[in-house]
Parts: C-alpha cells; structure tokens; sequence
C-alpha cells in the first residue's frame, strides 16, 4: 500500500481495491485500528511547539527583568548577596509560573482543537457511521455530499453530479466537475485528476462515494503543509488582549514615571542610592501588570472548554467577547428551536386527510414508494433494529414507510437510482429515477415544498385514477396544506411520473407534468428547554428571531407557542415570508426588521439581507446555518453559528461557534458564559491593577512622607504571592445572578467603564492608605522593624482579603455567599501560608529582615486587611441604589 508512487487516477476501481487491501464494505475495525498505528493520524502537522526550556527563557524577554538582573549584579557587586539571591529567586518563581500558565492555556487550547474535530461518514464492518476525520486510514471507504470538506484524498468510486471546489489547492476558481468511472492518463495534472478528491477541498454539488488513498502529510495537500506551516484557525490573540497591551503600555510609562519620582524623592531625603535604585526598580516591576495577558488567556481557554461541555464548541477565543455582547440571535427553527426528530402524523391522499393511514391501493403505495426512494437516509439493520442516518425530515419519512413494510434496501435493489436532481434551497424539491430491471420504463419520483410541486404538476392520482389537477382539485390541495401548516406540521409534497429510458436524455423535461399524489404531514415540537431560553433571551436584551424554510403557517405557530411573537401585537408586522422580503429594497428592510419575529419560506440569500439590516441598527447579530449557501451570512454576522448536528462542513468551517446539539438554549446558554467569562475578566483586571496600584500608593506616599515602610524584595514577594493564584480563582467565578438580566454591553463601550475604572482606583488608593496608617499605628506603638512587618504583612493580606470584594462590583459578598468560591478559598489558603511562612521560618524572616509578631499586632493586622471588605459593603450599597434609581 504505497501512497505516493502509485497513480490511482490511473487504474481502475478493482486494481485500486486489491492494491489497498479493502473492498466496498470498508475495512474492518481491527484493521482500521492497525493501519491507524502504521500510517498514523489523518492530521496536517503544525509547526514545532517550543520546548519547556525556550518558554522559560522567554520568560526572561522583559526591560524589567532585566533591570532586575542588573540590580541583583550590583547587589552582589556590593555585597549584598541576601537581596541578589531573593531577587533572583523571585525572577525564577516568576518564571516557573509564567512557564506553567503558558502550558496550562496551550493545554486547554489543545483540548479546543480536538473538541472541534470534524467528522466523517466512513463504511467500518460494512456498516456507515460517523467518525472523526484524525481517525481515517487508507483504505477506508468514504461517503462526501454537498457542504462536506473532504477529509482525505480520494480515489472516486461513484459520483452522482458531483462538483468539487479545488480553489485552495489548484487555485482554480470553478468548482470542478468529477466522473469516478474514467479512468486517466499518469501524466494527467493535478487539477485534471477529474475521478479524486482531495483533502481540503470543498464539494459544491452532489455527492460521491471514494477510497482513501492518502492521508495526513502524504496528501496532496500535506505536502504543500511539508514547505508551509499551516496555522491552526483557533488565534489566540483576542481584541481584549490588544486592549489590555494598549493599556499596560500606558500603565508602564506611568508606572516608570512614578519609580523615578520615588527614586529622586528618596535621594533628596539623603537615603541611599542603591537602597532607592532597588526600591524604583522593585516598584516598577511589581507595579506593572505583564501577567495579565497570560491570565486572561487562561480564563479565556478555560472558559472556551466550559462551553464545550455546554455543547458550544468555540473555535476562536476572540468570539467570547463578542458573544457576551450580542443583542440579535436569529435562529433556524428546525432542529434549533424545534427537537428535530419529526414524525409523520397527517397524510392527504385519495382526496382525504386522515391520521390512521392505510395502504390498500396503487395511489397509497405509490406515495410510501416515493417516500422511501426519493431520499438520501442510509438505512442498516444492526441486531435486526433499523438505524438510519439522513436528514432528520427524510429520515421521518423512511421510518414511516418502514413501519408500513417499505424496506428501504430491498426496494433499492429493486427499483435501482439512475439519476437524481438533489434537493436546494433555491428549488425546494428533489427528485430521483429509478429503473425497473428488465423493463424500459423509468419511475420518476419528486418531493418537495407543496407550492413547486402542485406547479409542476398538470394530473393527480385519486383512488388509483389519473385525472387532470384542475381548479377544484388544486384548491382540495392547498386547503389540506393550510390546515396543516396551522397545527404546525411540516408538510410536504410528492408527485411522480413514468417515463421511457430515451426520455432521460432531456434532463430539463424530468420534472415536468407530473402527478400530484399526495402530502405528508410532519411534526417537530419545540425543544422543552426552548421556552425558558427565549423567555431568557428577553430578560437580557436579546431579540430572538427565527428564521425558516418552512411554510408561514407552521413559523407562525412555533413562533407563538415559543413567545417569539408578541401576541400583544400585530401578527402580520412580525412576520416575513421571503416573497415578501424580495419586494423590499434595502432601506424598507432595514426599516422592518426591528419589529419582524418570523422569517418564512426564506432562502439562504435573504439570511444575509437580514443580517446586514440588524447590523445597520448597530445591533451584534448572531446568525445560525447549517447549509453550504449559509456561509455567506454566517461570515457576515458577529458571530456565525454552525449547526454540529446537521450542518456541513463548509458552514462548520466559517463559524465561529459549533453547537454540538443544535439547540438554541445552548446559544442562550453560549451567552451567558461569554458574559459570566468577560465579567470574571474584568474582575482579574480590577483585582490585579487594584493590587498594583495600592502598591504604588504605599511606597508614593511612603517616600514623600519620608517613611521607610518596606523593603524592596517585600515589593517582589508580595506582587509574587498575591497576584498569581487569586487572579486565576476570580476567573474561575460562577456568573452572577444578573448576568441574564442585564442589557447587552455595546461594543463601543470601554473596559474600565461601568465604575470599574472608578473602583480599581478608588480600592487601590483605599489598600495604599489602609496599609500607610498600619505602619503609622506599629511605628507609635511599637519599634522601626515591627512596623515594617506589620506594614508586610497588611499590604499582603489585604489583597488576598480585596479579592472576596472583587467578585462582584454591585452584589453583596454575604449575599453572594462569602465562601461560594471554593477556587478563592484555594487560592487565598495558598498564598496567606507562603506569606506566614515567610514570618515564622527563622532563616527567611532573617532573609526578609523581619521580627515576630505578638497576638496585639497580629490584631491590628488582621482587623486591618479585614477592614476594606465593609467599606467596600457600603460603597457597593450606594452603588446599587444608585442603579435603581
């Protein structure tokens, strides 16, 4: 089995067989499982990760650290080997930690990546099934249709219709036409290989069956991947990050600013030169936030793999932010909103609408003939129980017929497919030709949206007779529909006609003067959950719109047992049918669209109108899709979302978040943890710059007062203890109880607004003062070097205590549940221990230049980091006052 010197566009399907040692059933799972082990994963290898080692010198890439370097140098230099061996073991904590939480953020990323796998339909012990594409082998026997990217190379075995996009390997910018039967010469180029299929590329039209010939690096495009790295599509980089890099810019040459005053100042005060150098030096790296982008990413990828477990796949990061801010969710209906699992409750056959249908004539026969033929439902019998994989509207159909007797296989092998017009969104119809053995007639069966059929269609069969579809007739038709569609069935339409075998020439006659046999009525209740999310939806200020291929009728109903319209209201201005939207130019649609709920008998182009509408509103808009002609407005939307389920690969491919059940609550739910997720990271950023700034304050004031308060490595070793740990716990936050009660933030809005701007300065001058009166109260009362603990000590606990005030900016902490957040209680253990051990451990108390402490002046202490939580109480309390007001 040599994948890359044996021309298979050259050799027909049973030398390409017996050379892959497979056969038309597939291979068998051991085998699978054994050629998986010889060739490895079907994936396009990335770039080298960089090693543990290159990441712990990166780590060193900062002006600060090197500032710091230099300080421990001259330390020793001047003899002062105890504050060069903290500094330096500081830079080396600080390291490690930033090692660990690169680690832990590529660690979840990774995680994204294979929850975003995609899959394929693939024949394993005779049986097709879905697996994912990592685990395809040569070998395989694989089933592509329109909307799938295929997953390997191929070597086409049967084609029906079938056009490839090969633009991102050939640049050809036509999709390409494929015929499995030819056979071609081994001189023929690459984008001439009309019977393959390559990896990457994109089927446009019909569908195709393949056995794999290569995977991963040994396809055609792995081999460009040999010379060109490609990029994994999941970035990393999010806006938020780029704001938080803008702002620490500023930060830092505020930052330098304020060291050089402490620097000056102290030198005028007649302190020593080195003393102040590391004190300016010890300030600014202290002060300076350069672990926020870490820990945002961190909060970000843990977030991202909360929501997988949510059943919302997110394939880029920067989405979160955009998620938590969207305004308009326009939702499909089936299978979204709805369960999805339809079944066939109404039929009108004969001239009559009836619930208990039997077949006793040619008329009803006919009708569960076309309803198992005219499909693409794989149908397999494993332990005798039928298991079917299809759309779940034709899949509906089949099991029906099936429970009549209808077989869907025997029948096949009956009545054989010759020819097949798939179903589009733009034709709403399919049909297929089937021949008779040894006859020379054809079937020609049609199904489809009742308005296309009952136009196609010029005789009707009732009661085994063929009579002409006159006026009366039509009117039966259309009436049986509406009655129907008002009890929120889907129904559709099916027609046939016989043809001679001559007559399949003439491709474009196939579908005319049919007859009309009869329609099929089908129900999808909503989802359960589906009510609580819209009600949801309108507690946050989002507008739920749904959007549907589906009659008026049945959207209508959906729409109101769900609440998505507001009965209050003029039925008729909430709702669209597409007809409707191609009378409206793009000013009068834009003009609607704020007041429309429903969207009916719409096609995948009128999506994208009603995209671009809302957003002229300056609304975030949130569009689903499912099928290849999606794409467009799925790209258009803030955020795409693609269907898990049943969308295509094509529209998997441009989303930027996956539902892995195809359930609107998930979007609801996709939601509120974006909010909950942009809520905890503006709870890190508050804590951290909070933190730093109460540092500022502290030694700012401290020098212009003249006062030697700390000592520069208790500036490194608090920054060390109390940033890291709390940070990622205040990410880790459940969403507060108003997350899904508040109005979408808009995305002009700046991260400080809101008072956090407010709070992060007002906490961290408050921590500043706090910590300065401690040291006041210890140098009264106690001598120079107690103060200096104490003042450690405060400066320290006060933050770790802060953190509990940080968890929400307007909700009480008691009400919320002081110790709610077992991560925090971690994280706050974790820290006050190494900042105790620091003070208890005789080697480092000398090392820090500290005494011990008496149970007095671990009272004022401990009263004095405590005291910050109920001042910050009475602030939140005007605070919510203020918002009810």
């Amino acid at each position: 089995m040599n994948q890359n010197i044996f021309n298979f566009h050259s050799k027909n399907t049973e030398t390409i067989l017996e050379n892959l040692k497979t056969n038309l059933n597939g291979l068998s799972t051991e085998e699978a499982e054994q050629r998986l082990k010889v060739y490895g994963k079907n994936v396009i290898e990335e770039g080298k990760k960089k090693s543990i080692f290159l990441l712990f010198l990166e780590q060193f890439k900062n002006v600060m650290v090197f500032v710091l370097i230099a300080a421990a140098i001259i330390s020793i230099l001047l003899g002062e080997a105890a504050d060069a061996v903290i500094i330096v073991a500081v830079l080396l904590i600080n390291a490690v930690f930033g090692v660990a939480q690169e680690l832990k953020a590529e660690k979840a990323i990774d995680a994204l990546k294979k929850l975003n796998m995609p899959y394929a339909k693939v024949y394993r012990d005779g049986h097709l099934m879905q697996i994912r594409t990592d685990e395809i082998v040569v070998g395989d026997i694989i089933e592509i249709e329109a909307g799938d990217i295929v997953p390997a190379d191929l070597r086409l075995i049967e084609s029906t219709n079938l056009k490839v996009d090969e633009s991102a390997l050939t640049g050809e910018s036509v999709p390409v036409e494929k015929e499995a039967n030819s056979v071609l010469d081994e001189s023929t180029p690459l984008a001439e290989r009309t019977n393959m299929a390559f990896m990457g590329t994109t089927v446009t039209y019909g569908r195709g069956k393949g056995v794999v010939v290569a995977t991963g690096m040994r396809t055609e495009i792995g081999k460009i991947a040999n010379f060109v790295n490609i990029q994994s599509t999941i970035d990393t980089k999010t806006p938020l990050h780029e704001k938080l890099e803008e702002i620490g810019k500023y930060l830092t040459f505020g930052i330098l600013a304020i060291a050089f005053i402490v620097f000056v100042t102290g030198l005028l005060y007649g302190r020593e030169t080195f003393e102040m150098f590391l004190t300016a030096v010890s300030l600014a790296v202290a002060a300076i936030p350069e672990g926020l982008p870490a820990v945002v990413t961190i909060v970000l990828a843990i977030g991202v793999q909360k929501m997988a477990k949510r059943n919302a796949i997110i394939r880029r990061l920067s989405s979160i932010e955009t998620l938590g801010r969207v305004e308009v969710i326009c939702s499909d209906k089936t299978g979204t909103l709805t369960q999805n699992k339809m079944n066939v409750v109404k039929i009108y056959c004969n001239n009559n609408l009836v619930e208990n249908f039997e077949h006793e004539d040619n008329t009803t026969k006919t009708l569960l003939h076309i309803m198992t033929l005219c499909n693409d439902v794989k149908m397999d019998l494993i332990n005798k129980h039928p298991h079917f994989i299809g759309d779940p509207t034709e899949i509906a159909l089949v099991k029906f017929a099936f429970e009549k007797g209808f077989n869907k296989n025997a029948i096949e092998k009956l009545l054989k497919r010759v020819y097949e017009i798939p179903f589009d969104s733009v034709r709403k119809m399919m049909t297929t030709v089937h021949e008779i053995r040894n006859d020379e007639r054809l079937f020609v069966l049609s199904k489809g949206a009742v308005d296309v059929i009952i136009n196609k269609c010029k005789f009707i069969m009732v009661n085994d007779e063929i009579l002409p579809l006159d006026e009366n007739m039509h009117n039966k038709i259309l009436q049986s529909n509406k009655e129907m569609s008002s009890n929120a069935l889907r129904v559709l339409a099916f027609a046939y006609k016989e043809i001679n075998k001559n007559e399949l020439e003439d491709k474009n006659a196939i579908e005319d003067n049919l007859i009309f046999i009869g329609l099929v009525g089908m129900i999808d209740p909503p989802r359960p959950e589906a009510y609580n999310a819209v009600e949801v939806c309108y507690q946050a200020g989002i507008t739920p719109v749904m959007i549907t291929g589906d009659h008026k009728d049945t959207a209508v109903a959906i729409a109101k047992e769900l609440k998505i319209i507001d009965t209050s209201k003029e039925e008729l201005s909430q709702v669209l049918t597409g007809s409707e939207i191609e009378k409206l130019d793009d000013q009068q649609l834009k003009e609607k669209v704020k007041e429309v709920k429903v969207y009916a008998r719409v096609s995948p182009e009128h999506k994208l109108r009603i995209v671009k509408a809302w957003k002229s509103h300056g609304k975030i808009v949130a569009m689903t899709g499912d099928g290849v002609n999606d794409a467009p407005a799925l790209k258009a939307a803030d955020i795409g979302i693609g269907m898990g389920i049943t969308g295509t690969d094509v529209t998997k491919n441009v989303s930027d978040v996956i539902l892995a059940d195809d359930n609107f609550a998930t979007i609801v739910a996709a939601v509120e943890e974006g909010r909950k997720i942009y809520d905890n990271i503006r709870k890190t950023i508050q804590f951290l710059l909070s933190s730093n700034i109460g540092e500022v304050a502290t030694l700012f004031f401290a020098t212009l007062l003249n006062w030697v308060v700390l000592y520069p490595i208790h500036i490194l070793w608090v920054n060390l203890v109390t940033d890291t740990f709390p940070a990622l716990a205040l990410g880790m936050e459940k969403a507060e109880s108003d997350v899904m009660k508040r109005k979408p933030k808009k995305t002009s809005e700046n991260i400080f607004a809101g008072g956090l701007g407010f709070s992060i300065l007002y906490q961290g001058f408050l921590k500043g003062f706090i910590t300065l009166f401690v040291f006041f109260i210890g140098n009264k009362l106690y001598d120079h070097k107690t103060a200096i603990t104490m003042t450690f000590m405060v400066l320290s606990l006060i933050q770790l205590t802060h953190a509990y005030n940080v968890r929400s900016n307007i909700n009480s902490l008691f009400k919320m549940g002081v110790f709610s957040n077992i991560y925090l209680n971690l994280a706050f253990i974790a820290s006050f221990l190494l900042q105790v051990v620091v003070l208890i451990v005789p080697p480092l108390r000398e090392l820090f230049k500290l005494t011990s402490l008496n149970f007095e002046q671990w009272t004022i202490i401990i009263l004095a980091s405590l005291s910050i939580i109920p001042i910050v109480e009475v602030v939140k309390y005007f605070t919510r006052h203020f918002h009810r007001e």
